[in-house]
């Protein structure tokens, strides 16, 4: 009984769902058995490598194409078969614009509020573009950046629950960038719920309640950006010294060293895993500590590091190889 009102609560809090989504093209299979759950009101980051199968999965997601196979659900209804009930209630950027090249920023947003029963003004909406000063230009004179700005800005103008966001800021210089973060955070800040795609791994470290990391058709990682990073350890390092020959480093913590060339330099790295999360780091480098003392060498360019996202993508990346 307690189970069944858990679920109940935990589906009507969930505003996007996939579950064991596949994706076939002829005898390729793009997505293979994807789930997901996204929540009211957060912001959810999908990665992955070129080919992981996110576009893919977002076109589904975004009622563009059915699913060759599993469940796919938007504020619980089927976003292809059902996508015109979802279309009043659902924003959609996509990669490319379909601008029309001669109309003026003001008219474009004229022609987009026409579509929409209760659309922001068109003050408000050259405003949150950053464009009220270029209501009387034409599309065309537009910078690649500015043109993606709008876009985000029509995506929204009906003021949509669910927002699909895809690579949102190719093309922004990096003020430009975070001015849009700012926009996306307001976003949700006022409820709406986001699905974003990215190749910025910052992006997503600066936006992202939760976020998954795609590769080969599948998702590999998934969680909080705490939760993914912790998984992945810490980083010790430091400068190998001259007079220590590799075999002579020790395991620390049942961990062996990784060697990598850094300017010329041997550099020295232990991925320290397990334990408690909060002191892992500290305990390993007390023995490390003694190790040199025991040598006499000083460690030069010690450095202490959690893991970065891009350390987590690069080693999904190399895991599943």
């Amino acid at each position: 009984m307690t189970t069944d009102v858990t679920e109940r609560a935990l589906a009507v809090d969930v505003a996007i769902s996939a579950t064991e989504l596949r994706q076939r093209y002829g005898d390729f299979e793009a997505v293979k058995g994807v789930s997901l759950a996204v929540r009211k009101g957060e912001l959810f980051a999908l990665l992955g490598t070129n080919g992981a199968g996110k576009t893919t999965t977002m076109e589904v997601l975004e009622g563009y194409r059915p699913a060759t196979s599993g469940t796919v659900e938007v504020l619980g209804m089927d976003p292809y078969r059902k996508r015109r009930a979802l279309s009043p209630r659902v924003g959609v950027m996509l990669q490319e614009n379909g601008f029309l090249p001669d109309l003026t920023v003001a008219e474009t947003v004229g022609l987009w509020r026409d579509l929409h029963a209760e659309p922001r003004s068109l003050d408000e909406s050259l405003e949150m573009a950053g464009l009220a000063d270029k209501a009387g230009v034409r599309i065309r004179q537009l910078s690649g950046g500015q043109k993606r700005r709008l876009d985000l800005v029509l995506s929204v103008i009906g003021r949509p629950e669910v927002l699909f966001l895809d690579e949102p800021t190719t093309g922004m210089d990096p003020e430009a960038r975070r001015a849009t973060w700012d926009l996306i955070r307001d976003l949700v800040k006022e409820g709406t719920t986001v699905l974003l795609t990215t190749h910025y791994l910052e992006e997503a470290e600066q936006l992202a309640s939760r976020l998954a990391i795609m590769h080969k058709g599948e998702i590999q990682v998934e969680g909080t950006l705490e939760e993914v990073i912790a998984r992945h350890g810490d980083r010790i390092s430091f400068r190998l010294p001259a007079e220590i020959p590799l075999d002579d480093l020790p395991r620390i913590e049942g961990h062996s060293a990784d060697i990598a060339l850094a300017g010329g330099t041997p550099v020295v790295t232990y991925t320290i895993t397990g334990g408690d999360q909060a002191t892992r780091a500290h305990t390993a480098l007390v023995p490390l500590l003694a190790w040199a003392g025991e040598r006499g060498v000083a460690l030069e360019r010690l450095a202490v590091r959690t893991a970065s996202l891009e350390d987590v993508f690069h080693s999904v990346v190399k895991e599943t190889a």
